[in-house]
């Protein structure tokens, strides 16, 4: 019984640690982490804008955004650091892991957090504003969108001092960009973390300027729960790759050319459309040079031509170089920042690709063209029957498994029955013949 008594207030008290445990597990502040890797596009809006609401729905002390990218969209910068600014919930941007950059766009987001911070290794600026169609502004257009954007980054730099304003303000006007040190040192971060973790020691205790005024975070002990992009997210964040957006108008083109010239079936067909549909989206979102559609749909039209009227290849070889021409044009326009430029050997490589497809093609026309007629009156020129019930210079000749009225082109032959006989031609319904030595 003793034995027993002393079980039981064991257990008892190995029950009572265990509540106390998941009760402080569950006391514990949680932490919202994600990870914005990739160009600021809409997608990555999105993204955001979910994280900034899951975090508020589930109470969360702070939301982290691990930050990697080479810029993107100003629009969707904006609208960013709108859904963050609008946060009940600090958002801190961490610039991370090593060797990522905050370029551009990604600059001014991490300005904008409620806190920022970067790992050793990496950098952040270089971010002069560029058209929607990658290319420089003009001297009015330039001045209206840099003024643009210091004002809107202005309330969140200017009470780190001068010194982070004016570095702020030298990216924007001269796309200068700075190292985690050099930022820290003017103070346009707030810390530098190796990891996750040591931004979490870092945080804790450090007061943050919220709209409904000063917060100090909590953050020791803190529950961190990763918030990873959607497979929706990802595939359209896909998308907006110019590599991609290439592949998809070539195949798609390409497909839809292939249900025009055969009619009757629909799997090319729909391949064309879905990949022109994708390749749409991200077009819509990429800064291109409309003028290279011109090009590439000129390629496609001397494809079809050279296979229509043959010209052994020389229409192919001019739509080869308009097609490389015109994706080049589209994509890779001066100003146009490197990450959002199509790789110039994988349109080389698509274009002769094509080439390739549609010189076959074009042989396989010729071919065609010089082949014998196999089908038709005009096919039996040349084939080798027998003479049937003959006489004189006409009578009934046996072609394969047909009887046919024949009569002689030379009636000095004499041909009797069974004998072999050559068609020369067709006229009508009677076969002219001669004799077959």
């Amino acid at each position: 019984m003793k034995i027993f008594r002393i079980s039981l207030l064991l257990l008892t008290t190995l029950a009572s640690a265990v509540n106390v445990v998941s009760a402080a597990q569950s006391d514990a502040p949680l932490v919202l982490v994600m990870t914005a890797d990739g160009p600021i596009m809409p997608p990555m809006l999105e993204y955001i804008k979910r994280g900034v609401e899951t975090a508020e729905r589930e109470n969360a002390e702070v939301l982290i955004i691990q930050l990697n990218t080479p810029g993107g969209s100003v629009e969707t910068m904006l609208e960013i650091i709108k859904e963050m600014r609008a946060s009940d919930v600090p958002v801190v941007v961490y610039v991370a892991p090593r060797n990522a950059l905050a370029g551009s766009a990604g600059a001014m987001i991490t300005m904008a957090g409620h806190a920022s911070a970067m790992a050793p290794e990496t950098v952040i600026g270089a971010s002069s504003p560029i058209s929607s169609s990658g290319e420089d502004l003009n001297s009015d257009a330039r001045a209206k969108a840099t003024n643009a954007i210091k004002a809107v980054i202005r309330p969140f730099v200017e009470p780190r001092g001068e010194k982070a304003l004016a570095l702020a303000n030298s990216m924007i006007d001269e796309a200068k960009a700075a190292t985690a040190d050099e930022a820290l040192e003017v103070n346009l971060i707030d810390f530098i973390a190796n990891d996750l973790d040591d931004l979490l020691k870092s945080l804790n205790g450090f007061t943050v300027q919220m709209k409904d005024g000063p917060h100090t975070l909590n953050t020791a002990n803190a529950q961190t729960q990763p918030l990873e992009m959607s497979f929706i997210e990802q595939f359209l964040l896909l998308l907006t790759d110019p590599n991609i957006a290439f592949l998809l108008i070539a195949i798609g083109v390409q497909a839809v050319l292939i249900e025009i010239s055969s009619p009757g079936g629909w799997v090319a067909g729909f391949i064309g459309v879905i990949c022109l549909t994708l390749a749409t989206y991200g077009l819509g979102v990429l800064p291109v040079n409309w003028f290279g559609i011109i090009f590439m749909v000129t390629a496609f039209v001397l494809f079809i031509l050279d296979i229509k009227a043959p010209t052994h290849g020389a229409l192919t070889a001019a739509g080869v170089a308009s097609f490389i021409v015109g994706a080049l044009v589209l994509f890779n326009s001066p100003g146009t920042p490197q990450f959002q430029r199509v790789s110039v050997p994988l349109v080389i490589a698509t274009g002769l690709a094509l080439g390739a497809l549609f010189f076959v093609i074009l042989l396989f026309a010729l071919r065609a063209l010089h082949k014998p007629v196999t089908v038709g009156a005009e096919s039996y020129a040349g084939k080798i029957g027998t003479a049937k019930n003959w006489s004189e210079a006409s009578g009934q000749v046996q072609l394969e498994s047909e009887l046919w009225s024949a009569e002689a082109v030379d009636e000095s032959q004499k041909i009797r029955k069974g004998d072999k006989v050559e068609v020369v031609e067709v006229s009508g319904i009677r076969l002219k013949v001669r004799k077959k030595n």
